[in-house]
């Protein structure tokens, strides 16, 4: 199984939310859905909240979520 990119999901435009983050083809902000998964929220729960958004969204906000943190400096110290 191929995994597509974070590109097929997500998409910056700061015509849009202000420039953050977001699902493409929706105003869903990113942060949005992370911290739903943080809060302990079940995929079947995000994804009745927001359907039209699929699995392959959520991984793909979880791997930018993980490549955001691989920058160094994120954190000071």
């Amino acid at each position: 199984m191929k995994t597509r990119s974070i590109k097929d999901y997500i998409a910056i435009d700061k015509k849009i939310c202000h420039g953050k983050p977001v699902f493409k083809g929706t105003r869903i902000m990113v942060h949005i859905v992370l911290e739903m998964l943080e809060s302990g929220a079940s995929l079947k729960e995000i994804l009745v909240a927001y359907p039209t958004l699929t699995k392959e969204h959520i991984k793909a906000a979880l791997k930018f979520a993980a490549e955001l943190t691989e920058k160094p400096n994120l954190i000071p110290a």
